[in-house]
């Protein structure tokens, strides 16, 4: 009975799958792969940008805006807040050609607008790559049936041909194509999953962005601080 059992692994699944199966398999591994990569590196990132939130309020404790850059650019190894900080400062001390449509507008509006900027860019960041997990996490099952169908039908056609039906005929091979769904299914919860986690971890850094971002253009427009502000 063991030996049967054995016969009918992976093993022999991977010897009679045709070149549809194994494409089918090698496509979800593919996805596997790139979905882990993806995971694990957007998990290292945020590690990263977590740490360099950290470092906000001490940015707001040095003796001048260069040298708070200066301290906050050791940190942010992800490159969130110091653009928005750079940002600030050179939109606060730009000099604007008289007469320029730039001119009509005023110069707490042109520091909203660089910082704005900055924040679309960083969103558009932290977004890199869930595109791809949520496609996975919603195509993986699909590209599993589609293994499954494929796998049962052979089986049937196999089946057939033998002219007889049994329990044990029909056991291992559509055992077999039915792995094809399994692995689909592996290969989609832990993207669908991801995807979940790092949407609500992408708007609670957009927030924070966002509230760092009200405190850099309180402090460039009028010199301080606003207290209680987003980025404290």
């Amino acid at each position: 009975m063991e030996l049967e059992s054995a016969s009918l692994g992976l093993a022999h699944f991977w010897t009679q799958a045709d070149i549809v199966i194994r494409t089918t398999a090698y496509l979800l591994l593919g996805m596997s792969v790139i979905s882990w990569f993806l995971i694990l590196w957007k998990a290292w990132a945020w590690l990263r940008v977590r740490s360099a939130a950290r470092q906000l309020e001490s940015f707001w404790s040095a003796p001048s805006v260069d040298a708070a850059i200066a301290q906050l650019r050791t940190r942010d190894a992800e490159a969130l807040f110091v653009p928005l900080a750079q940002s600030a400062a050179s939109a606060a001390q730009s000099q604007v050609a008289e007469g320029s449509l730039a001119s009509r507008i005023d110069r707490s509006e042109l520091i909203t607008r660089a910082l704005r900027q900055r924040i679309n860019e960083a969103a558009a960041r932290l977004e890199a790559g869930l595109t791809f997990l949520a496609s996975v996490g919603s195509t993986a099952p699909f590209v599993g049936l589609f293994g499954t169908v494929w796998g049962i039908y052979h089986a049937l056609l196999s089946i057939a041909s033998a002219g007889t039906v049994s329990i044990d005929r029909v056991a291992g091979p559509v055992g077999e194509a039915l792995l094809m769904t399994a692995f689909g299914l592996a290969v989609a919860i832990p993207a669908v999953l991801a995807y979940n986690a790092f949407t609500r971890v992408n708007r609670l850094l957009l927030a924070l962005l966002d509230g760092f971002a009200h405190d850099l253009h309180a402090y460039v427009t009028t010199g301080a601080r606003l207290e209680g502000a987003g980025g404290s």
